[in-house]
Formats: structure tokens, sequence, C-alpha cells
């Protein structure tokens, strides 16, 4: 558009005076307001300094008149209303023929948008009511039509039509296509000093377009000045009712796509669920109810272990420098030589290290998992984002939490099933022994059964965890998943998941046969149905990104190095049929890669489990049946926590942060003592027409939709290890370096 200016102002010269026709001198004068088009042309200027209404001076009453002509000869048909209200973005005009989008309109410090970003093009003969939408950039767009919703790459075509959502990532600015056509614009009220009426703006655009054929009389000048006024008008009250409709539109959860927008939980009420981990980057609504570490890791804390396979120092130490005041720090983790070096120079010097002993080759310490002791009680943490600052930033992560008290005298001796599974996991990392001075007890050990000393019995999960070893016996459904086997088989279930699907979604595979993907489906389809009879085997799918997910992504192929996936792992043919899409338009988390592994059966919207874990899914992290079913082999420390209809108490308000130790209601008594029978489901899910009047609803943030979306014949999940030469949104290729720590030397 800024060339058009530029052209019609070098085609119309700035003429002597000499050189002024007797033609031009008899010209009525031009309108005292501008059409409409010019008026949006004005708008589309005013960031780089120009306001036509005022540089038209210097122009012939002849030129500027054919200058007016020239931009109404290609007649507005739409507009581009911007959403984004903390973006101050222009509305952007759109007239027959080819209109580019791109940075040179849309007035922001983004090199992401392209300078020809897209490019629409439209015609009069059908109003302006749709218009072809080219992807001219390197940037995707996407297109949300009702409730559907198109990603666009470069090079791609879609039609759009009114009230479409066009949104130019990255950046995500969004527009939404207005037609100015007769009979396209409904009727809006206007309110003025003379009450409501009603101002209809395709009428009026097309009074302006006949002004200009007629002539600009005194008249008609009159009429123009009063329809430019009226339309100008109108476009001020679409802008907002287009805002309110966007605004209150898009909590509509499950038409609109944003489900998490609706996802508030109460305090009370947090360790029945779990929550995803802030994504900057993101719109506001697709953050509600995320965390950060600064959201969990706070108060004054006595003692804390922190779990993890890949620890900054730097960062963790920027990120949540009141670490630094923690009496006691213990660092559970599984980083090689360079890094842990490096941690030893330069950690706290009350800090203690610890990498946990790895019996069997090719086994690592990849549990994420954070025990924060409080005057009041413990927190327990389980989480799937390792200690740097990409995984609390730029990826989909999921946090679970919960806070439990100091066990009274009364109690001291009695255990449940969360304190002997913790204890038992604790025990095998062979913990150093240290001491710290707690209130409560004074100077004490810390030890794995030190932690028998708070009382989980309001626990909401089970804890599903791996240890390395070859484990027979008793103990050969203590771990991996031969202990979510047993948990599940002692379950039962409404007869709604007999046979019913399951998924399993993570960010690496391991080198599987279909053996073992039989041997881990027997495991996870376990559970028995309300009549008493088995649940049957469930057919399994895998989430996973393919790599044209990766290359949109909010990282561009720098998030694929946290998707550790190579070639000979990925393209077995045998996997073909299970591979289906990362698609997480309801959590606005399609371009926040996934490195949360979660694993789930389901029905509909409706869950019968869901397992938020560290676990990838490889026989290291769940182990692999050995000597006819006898031993159970593992090579990697893991953990993860188990949602359960039936487990999951109505309220929980015991809190270790909080000014109140547990939250009461309103007759004094401590909420959290019932328990009700429970329902597990997904933020779309709006209820099934049956009866729950009875059970407490338990909305999980499931990032992907249920059900997922098979791989189509062109898409290809992600290996790491092959070359792309495509270039993503930051215009880089694959492979390149990435660094994961602040500090270069490790």
């Amino acid at each position: 558009m800024v060339n058009l200016f530029l052209m019609l102002t070098l085609r119309c010269q700035v003429p002597t005076r000499r050189t002024v026709s007797k033609t031009a001198r008899n010209l009525p004068s031009p309108s005292p307001l501008l059409p409409l088009s010019l008026h949006f042309f004005n708008l589309s200027l005013t960031f780089l300094g120009f306001s036509i209404s005022q540089n038209l001076e210097f122009l012939s009453p002849l030129h500027s008149h054919a200058f007016r002509a020239s931009l109404m000869a290609s007649s507005q048909v739409g507009v581009l209303i911007p959403l984004n209200e903390d973006k101050l973005l222009p509305e952007l005009p759109i007239f027959e023929g080819e209109n580019v989008i791109g940075r040179n309109n849309v007035p922001v410090n983004d090199k992401r948008l392209s300078r020809k970003h897209i490019v629409l093009s439209t015609s009069s003969v059908n109003g302006g009511g749709s218009a072809d939408l080219l992807v001219g950039g390197m940037n995707p767009v996407v297109i949300s039509s009702g409730s559907q919703r198109r990603i666009l790459n470069s090079g791609d075509k879609a039609t759009i039509k009114v009230n479409d959502i066009v949104e130019l990532i990255p950046g995500s600015y969004h527009f939404k296509y207005l037609a100015l056509a007769d009979g396209r614009y409904p009727d809006v009220v206007s309110e003025g000093n003379g009450g409501k009426q009603h101002v209809n703006v395709g009428s009026g655009k097309k009074r302006i377009r006949e002004g200009l054929t007629c002539g600009t009389s005194a008249e008609h000048s009159m009429v123009q000045h009063t329809s430019d006024k009226k339309v100008k008008e109108a476009i001020s009250v679409i802008k907002k009712h287009v805002h309110a409709e966007f605004t209150q539109n898009i909590s509509e959860s499950s038409n609109r796509g944003e489900a998490i927008r609706d996802f508030n939980i109460s305090d009370n009420k947090v360790s029945s669920t779990f929550r995803l981990m802030k994504v900057r980057g993101l719109p506001e609504w697709a953050n509600t109810s995320c965390v950060s570490i600064d959201d969990i890791v706070k108060g004054d804390v006595l003692v804390a272990i922190l779990s993890n396979y890949m620890v900054d120092l730097d960062w963790l130490l920027s990120a949540c420098p009141m670490l630094r005041k923690v009496p006691q720090v213990l660092v559970v983790h599984g980083e090689g030589d360079g890094t842990l070096e490096y941690m030893k120079r330069n950690k706290p010097s009350h800090w203690v290290l610890h990498k946990p002993p790895l019996p069997i080759s090719y086994g690592t310490h990849h549990s994420k998992a954070m025990l924060l002791v409080y005057s009041r009680g413990v927190r327990v943490i389980v989480h799937t984002a390792n200690l740097i600052h990409v995984d609390w930033n730029n990826k989909s992560q999921g946090l679970w939490m919960q806070d439990f008290p100091w066990k009274t005298q009364n109690d001291a001796s009695e255990g449940s099933q969360f304190e002997s599974d913790l204890v038992s996991y604790l025990q095998a990392l062979k913990l150093p022994e240290f001491s710290a001075n707690l209130p409560a007890i004074g100077r004490h050990k810390v030890d794995a059964s030190f932690f028998k000393k708070f009382d989980y019995g309001a626990a909401a999960v089970r804890l599903i965890a791996s240890v390395p070893g070859y484990h027979t016996g008793a103990n050969l459904r203590k771990w991996g998943h031969m202990k979510l086997r047993s948990v599940l088989e002692q379950c039962t279930f409404d007869k709604e998941f007999k046979r019913s699907p399951l998924i399993y979604q993570f960010s690496s595979l391991g080198s599987l046969d279909e053996k073992w993907m039989t041997e881990l489906r027997s495991s996870m389809s376990s559970g028995m149905a309300a009549d008493k009879t088995p649940l049957g085997s469930g057919e399994p799918l895998i989430i996973f990104p393919t790599v044209e997910d990766v290359r949109w992504s909010l990282e561009g192929y720098a998030s694929g190095n946290a998707i550790p996936s190579p070639i000979k792992n990925v393209e077995k043919e045998f996997l073909k049929k299970y591979w289906a899409k990362w698609k997480a338009t309801h959590t606005g988390r399609c371009r926040a890669m996934p490195h949360i592994k979660t694993f789930v059966r389901y029905n509909g919207q409706n869950l019968a489990w869901f397992l938020l874990t560290s676990s990838n899914l490889s026989k290291a992290a769940w182990g692999a049946l050995q000597k006819n079913g006898s031993q159970l082999m593992i090579r990697s420390y893991e953990l993860g926590v188990l949602f359960l209809p039936g487990v999951v108490r109505s309220c929980h308000g015991f809190s270790c942060t909080d000014d109140m130790h547990s939250l009461k209601d309103k007759n004094g008594s401590t909420i959290g003592s019932g328990v009700r029978k429970t329902k597990l489901v997904t933020l779309t899910w709006r209820g099934d027409g049956g009866d729950d009047s009875d059970s407490e609803i338990v909305p999980l943030p499931v990032p992907y939709e249920l059900p997922p979306q098979v791989y189509s014949t062109q898409d290809v999940p992600w290996s790491w290890d092959r070359q792309y030469r495509q270039k993503d949104v930051y215009g880089q290729v694959w492979p390149r370096q990435v660094n994961l720590y602040s500090a270069q030397d490790t």
C-alpha cells in the first residue's frame, strides 16, 4: 500500500502554476471529508508519519481529484478488524484485487512477520463475502472459521469468509474479516445525540461510491459528508462489537477451542488435578491456571530435595533466588561429567549433589520431582520439566503438587499406599544422609525414612515409579509398567471404558518391537468393569509431533532437540498404525512442543485414568519382562502420578504456605474430610447426558485433543538425527547447535 502511495505521488508530479489548465481551475472543490477508502488508507499510513488529508495540499485540484479517483478505482470491499487490544493494530482495508498484508502495514517491531505475510484477493462480484488467501511469507497463518481451525504454511491457499479470524504467526496477530458491500454488514446500533439509530455500513459505502461517480456538487458533498460520518461511526461501533463478541465467544470453550480459559481450580482442589506450566509467547488465556517455578517453590522452606535429569545451576538460582536461603538443599541429578564438574565448582556451599547408582548400562536418573519441607509439613511436587530455562518457558509441560501435614502422636504409626510408595522410591535412590534443624522436632536426620513423619492420608494420586534393576518375586510388580498393572487391577471402572482406547504421549521414543508393545498394552488395559468383568484390551495411539509441527513451533527446529528420537527408532514399519497428531488448540499449545509425558485410557471426553510421568515410551523407562515373565528389567529412574476415580477426595484444604493451615467451611469444619465418587474428564467435557449429580467432576487439563487425529500420508514423525533443509520460523535449518545451559562451558 505504501508503494501505491509513492507510485501515485510520482505519477501526479506537482505542476507549476503556469501549467494548471483551465479545466482544473473550473473543477468543483473537493469534499471536506475523504472517502472511506481514503480514510482507511490514511490509517494504514499514519504510522509512517503521513496524513493524506494534510498532504494533498501540494497537488493541484486536477491531480488531487485524480489521486482520489485512482484510489477509489480499486473499490474497498472489506476490512480486517484487529482483535489484539494489547497490540494497538490498525484496521486494514481490503480492496478489490490483490491486497498484501505484512510488516509494511502491520506496525509491529517483529521481523518474524513477513513483508508479504499473506495476499488477499477479492472481487466486487461477490461483494467481498469471501477472499482468496495465499501465504506469501515463510511463516504460517491460522484460519479459524467457526469451530474449525486450519494451519496454512508458506505457499498454501485457502478461501476465507465473513467473520473468519486470520491469525498471523509467530506473534499471534488476530484479525477478523468483515465485508463492506451491501447486505454483508448487519445493521448496527449507533448511539449519538439523537438517540439510537441503525446504520448500515454497506449502504453507506455504496452512497460514497455513487458520490464520486456523480460529481461533487455542494449538495452531494453534504450527502457524502453524512454518509462518511455514518460509516466511520458504524465502523467504530462494529469494532467495539467485534472485540466484545471475540472476548465473550472465546470463553465458550467447546465451540471456540479455548477450553483452558474456563479452567479455574480453587486452592482447596489443586491436588485433585494437575496444572500445565506457563509458556512464554502464548496469549494470556492459554496460561489460565498455569504455573511457573516461583509459583510452587516459595515460602520458608527448611529442606529442599530437587530431583531431575538436567540441571542448569545458573538458571535455577536466577529463576528461584530464594533457594539460596534454604538451609539444606539436596540436588538429585542425572548429569554427566562436564556439567557435574561445573555444578560442583559453582553451587552454594551448603548444597549437596547426588547422582543415584545406575547398575545397568544406558540407564539415567530421569525423575522430575521436588520435596519441600516446611514447619507445617511437606510439599510433594511431581512434574515433567528439566531444571533448564527452555523447559520452564517454551514447552508444553505438566505439574502436580500436594501439601501434607506432620503426623500427630495418635497417627504416628499409621501409613498409606502413597507413603509406602514414596519411601520405597526414596530408599532406592540411596540418598546421602544429612541433618536439619526443624522447629517441629528439633535437629533431625533427613533420609528416606524421615518422610514417614508426614500424614499422606489425603493423597489424591498414586505414585508409579521405576528404579533400575532386575526385579523378581515380590518386587516384580513394584515398579514400572507392572506397578501400573497392579494398581489398575485393583480398580473398578465404569462400563463405558470396556475396550476403550489408550493414548501414549511422550517426547522420546526408545527402540521398540511389537512383542513389547503388546506387553505394555496388556498392563495399560488392566482393570475391572462394574460388572466384575475385565475391561479388555484397548487400542493405543501414539501422539507425537510431526516434522512440520517442530518446524513451525515457538522455537522452530530448536524444539526438536528435546524430542530426541532417532530415525532407526521412529521409522519402524509396525509403528505406522499408531501415529497420531499433536493438536492442542483448546489449550493454546499447538506450537509449544510437548515435553510432557502422559498415558491415558479414555472414552470421548471421559477419562478412566490418567498418568502424568517422566517416563517416555521405552523399555528403559517402563521395564521389559524377561525369563518367561518372572523378571522385570528396568534401566532408569522414573516417577509419575496416577489419577484414578475414587482416589481423588472432594477437597484438600491443607497448605504449607498459606496463612491458614487448612481451609475452613462456613461452619468452621475442615474442608476435605469426605470422599465422593469422582469422574475424571477433559477440559472440553460438557456433560454426556448421564446422571452425574452424585459425582464430583474433576477436570484434568489434558493438553492435546481427544480423540486425536491419525497421521495423514503426508505427515512424518520428527527424528532429531535427520537433515531438514526447509527453513523454520526463524529461517534456520537442521541440524544446528542448541545451547540448553546458561554457562557455555557446560
